[in-house]
C-alpha cells in the first residue's frame, strides 16, 4: 500500500497517510478562504486509522463548522501551516491540506462544495459534482447543475 507524506512549511510536523484517499474535495467557503489565504481549500479526506504523525507535536483551534458539528484544525507551533482538520460531521475522515503533500500528481478534487462563496473568475470542470453549500453525507445525487457563469 502506497504512502504519502504530507508537511508543513517548516518541515517541523509531517503526517504519513497510508493508501489513497477516500474523497478529494475542493471547498469555496469564505471561512476556509480566510484558513487558506487562497480562493480556496483542496482536501485529501483519509480514513482515521490511515493517518499518523511521524514528526513533530501540532497545536490546534477549534470552530463550528457551517453544518453546526464542531472542527478541529491542527497546525505547526513553528510555520503556523494547517496541516489537517477533523470535522466531526465525519467522524471517520481527516481532511489533509492537498498542498502539504508537495505532489502535482496527486489526485484532482471530485467535488466542489459552498460554490456560493466561489470567486466569479474561477471556472471549474463541468464533470465535476458541485454544492451550493455542504453536501449531505452520501452527496452523489444532490449535485447542482454547474450556471454557465460557474
Amino acid at each position: 500500500m502506497a504512502t504519502r507524506s504530507a508537511r508543513c512549511h517548516s518541515g517541523e510536523l509531517v503526517l504519513e497517510c497510508e493508501g489513497e484517499p477516500r474523497k478529494v474535495s475542493m471547498c469555496h467557503r469564505l471561512e476556509c478562504q480566510r484558513r487558506t489565504g487562497s480562493a480556496f481549500s483542496v482536501a485529501a479526506f483519509y480514513n482515521r486509522d490511515r493517518v499518523r504523525v511521524t514528526h513533530g507535536a501540532p497545536r490546534t483551534y477549534s470552530r463550528d463548522s457551517a453544518s453546526g458539528f464542531p472542527i478541529v484544525f491542527h497546525f505547526c507551533p513553528h510555520c503556523g501551516s494547517n496541516l489537517w482538520w477533523e470535522p466531526a460531521r465525519l467522524p471517520g475522515l481527516i481532511g489533509v491540506a492537498l498542498g502539504a503533500f508537495a505532489d502535482p500528481a496527486f489526485a484532482a478534487p471530485e467535488q466542489a462544495v459552498f460554490i456560493r462563496d466561489k470567486h466569479h473568475w474561477l471556472e471549474l470542470p463541468r464533470e465535476m459534482a458541485m454544492f451550493e453549500c455542504n453536501p449531505p453525507p452520501l452527496a452523489a445525487s444532490t449535485a447542482v447543475e454547474p450556471s454557465p457563469a460557474s
